[in-house]
């Protein structure tokens, strides 16, 4: 994600304050200790929605169709994961904050981590693994083939989110597979909003989508404006 949004640090970007000339200062000269203590806040938070989800089960608190909202809760906070990784970049580059950069995988992780979830729940629980029917879901409700395709698209990047990985891939091929997760953004926002299309309720993936576009956006444009100079 950005050029690779769901895992590893990049250099700083030269609109950072330090590549401009001037000395970093405030959270963007963030020492190692404070940046420990900022990463484990984040993963605190990021947890957050799984333990509500365990909190309300052990309390049964899940209304009266249970399987429908934990559903809707692990594809919600999965669009939510997605969007934060996707603004890691940005937000970088317009505060000089580059440690930011050392957040992104872990929450690219935790997008796939709900992402899972939401998966597990459709296949395991609703059409109780009965694969033949899961196939004839994914052939035939739209909203289901582009969810579908998000996740399966999701997994290798899960899977390649190491140190290590990045060594074995080498850093041009690695790059170029995390680059999926622009198109993973787009089919996540096209599953959320045919879901609604039946209830015509667009608001709240209305406000999803516009979070993308802009997320998107802003990379088109700044990767448009040096070759337009």
């Amino acid at each position: 994600m950005g050029r690779a949004d769901m895992t590893v640090a990049q250099p700083a970007s030269p609109h950072s304050a330090g590549a401009r000339g001037g000395k970093a200062s405030g959270l963007a000269a963030l020492p190692q200790s404070q940046v420990s203590i900022v990463k484990v806040a984040i993963w605190l938070l990021a947890m957050l929605p799984f333990v509500r989800l365990l909190y309300l089960g052990s309390t049964s608190q899940f209304g009266a169709n249970p399987l429908e909202f934990v559903t809707r809760s692990t594809g919600t906070w999965t669009l939510v994961m997605l969007c934060v990784t996707l603004a890691v970049t940005p937000l970088r580059r317009l505060t000089g904050w580059n440690w930011l950069v050392r957040m992104r995988r872990m929450l690219g992780l935790f997008a796939f981590f709900y992402g899972l979830q939401h998966f597990l729940l459709w296949i395991g629980v609703d059409r109780g693994f009965d694969l033949a029917y899961m196939l004839k879901d994914v052939a035939k409700r739209p909203f289901i083939t582009v969810g579908f395709t998000a996740f399966v698209l999701m997994a290798p990047l899960a899977l390649t989110s190491t140190s290590g990985m990045v060594r074995r891939l080498g850093g041009r091929r690695w790059q170029a597979l995390h680059k999926a997760v622009y198109a993973i953004a787009v089919l996540a926002i096209l599953h959320y909003w045919w879901h609604k299309a039946g209830k015509n309720d667009f608001g709240e993936v209305s406000i999803y989508a516009a979070v993308v576009f802009v997320l998107l956006g802003l990379r088109l444009w700044w990767r448009w404006r040096p070759a337009a100079r």
